[in-house]
């Protein structure tokens, strides 16, 4: 104890103490690194954010070499202050071509910005997603299928960019697609990895499409190396379900004045005029395999035809 106190004492006492301060101030190139660093220390996080932190330190230890050049004329405060200027410049050289590295399209840009941004999203894990579907945006025309009732098979999971798209079962209406929605969510949700199933419904283009299209079994490879890229995805295709669910909600009435539970099977033939009145049984189970869009009997052909 004796050893460790003498220790200690030395290296607290054991130099001169300031006895008198300097009358004047430091020149200007100390305060200029001082400035450099109370503002670099004030930068945000991501890319952008480390820019901002390393270029300002940068600076400010490059100034604090010269102030001990200069000034001080101590070489160990200057070499101290060079090094931690190089490692600032390597550090922003190095973030610098990260940025560049994820420079993407335009339509992903700003896919990027409306959808993935908001919810907190790196620029770094997006381009893991935009690699996955080797950064293409596929086009729809006007009029054709993205998918037929009956005969396409689901083997991709596709997000409408632009254009909008037309969802029938039977040749009757059911809703529509919007850009940043899904175009194969229900599909996707009903089946297991390991499973394959084809369209209860049919979708077309009512305008000029453009859609983003991610292969089934090469997105699950993406889930399997990053589960937090498959709980995103996993979210992001709740949310986009529950969106159509309320869609179909808002345009089943009955005459009788009140909604019909979109829930309860056989709700199509109920919200048409000509059909007859159908009780409601006690157990609400439309959803079958391959499809959360229930599949009515009958297939109705689509004029055109173009499924990537």
């Amino acid at each position: 104890m004796g050893e460790n106190a003498s220790f200690w004492e030395s290296l607290i006492y054991a130099h001169p103490t300031c006895t008198t301060w300097k009358q004047e101030a430091e020149g200007s190139i100390y305060h200029l690194a001082s400035i450099f660093f109370v503002v670099g220390f004030m930068g945000g996080s991501g890319f952008f954010g480390l820019l901002y932190v390393f270029s300002l330190l940068g600076l400010g230890f490059l100034c604090s070499s010269v102030w001990a050049w200069l000034d001080v004329c101590a070489a160990d405060i200057f070499s101290w202050n060079f090094v931690l200027f190089a490692i600032c410049f390597v550090q922003f050289v190095y973030v610098t071509y990260q940025v560049r590295s994820v420079a993407f399209d335009r339509e992903f840009q700003d896919l990027y910005s409306a959808l993935f941004q908001p919810l907190g999203i790196s620029l770094t894990v997006y381009r893991k997603i935009v690699l996955c579907c080797d950064a293409e945006v596929i086009t729809l025309e006007k009029e054709h299928c993205y998918a037929m009732q009956g005969k396409t098979p689901i083997d991709k999971l596709s997000l409408l960019v632009s254009g909008r798209i037309r969802v029938t079962v039977d040749g009757e209406f059911l809703h529509y697609i919007f850009p940043l929605q899904f175009l194969d969510s229900p599909e996707w949700d009903s089946l297991r990895p390991t499973e394959e199933g084809i369209f209860q419904v049919t979708l077309t283009a009512e305008t000029d499409c453009r859609y983003v299209a991610w292969r089934r079994k090469k997105l699950y490879l993406l889930f399997a190396k990053h589960r937090f890229i498959s709980r995103l995805f996993s979210i992001l295709i709740g949310s986009d379900i529950a969106e159509k669910l309320y869609a179909l909600n808002d345009r089943v009435h009955l005459g009788q004045g009140f909604r019909y539970d979109i829930r309860l099977p056989n709700f199509y033939h109920a919200a048409l005029p000509e059909a007859p009145p159908v009780r409601p049984p006690q157990r609400s189970h439309h959803l079958q395999r391959g499809s959360p869009r229930r599949k009515p009997a009958g297939v109705t052909n689509c004029g055109s035809f173009l499924a990537p």
